[in-house]
């Protein structure tokens, strides 16, 4: 039983990591791109004065999840489910590759990413899908 405790806490962390990188991806990225405008306009009016970096954009948008758009919305609800499918596609990879990497910063996805010729191709595969194109 403590085993499983320690897989999910594993697995909950890969997961707050790879929700974290995207997001702040998408509150970031200002292009046009239709599909992460509603969250960069929301980022833009509800967390004016916050500095990006370091996950703070996508903890003010967490912070104020009632008050976004529901385009936002829509879009974080996606960016969650793509999250979780590269997750359990690279699950595996991430406690071979980076067991001993400490979650936070990105640094799970760039120990994945300095190991891509060896990852699983269906961990691949997410990885290398553009946002917003993985199924």
């Amino acid at each position: 039983m403590k085993n499983m405790t320690v897989f999910s806490g594993i697995r909950m962390k890969l997961l707050a990591v790879l929700a974290a990188v995207f997001c702040l991806s998408v509150a970031a990225n200002v292009s046009a791109e239709t599909t992460a405008r509603p969250c960069v306009d929301d980022a833009a009016r509800l967390c004016k004065g916050v500095q990006q970096g370091e996950g703070r954009i996508a903890r003010c948008l967490k912070e104020h999840s009632s008050e976004l758009s529901p385009a936002c919305k829509k879009n974080i609800a996606k960016a969650k489910e793509e999250i979780q499918e590269a997750a359990q596609a690279c699950k595996a990879d991430s406690e071979k590759h980076c067991k001993g990497i400490q979650p936070g910063g990105g640094r799970i996805l760039q120990c994945l990413k300095q190991h891509e010729g060896e990852l699983s191709p269906a961990c691949k595969e997410k990885m290398n899908q553009p946002k917003g194109k993985r199924k």
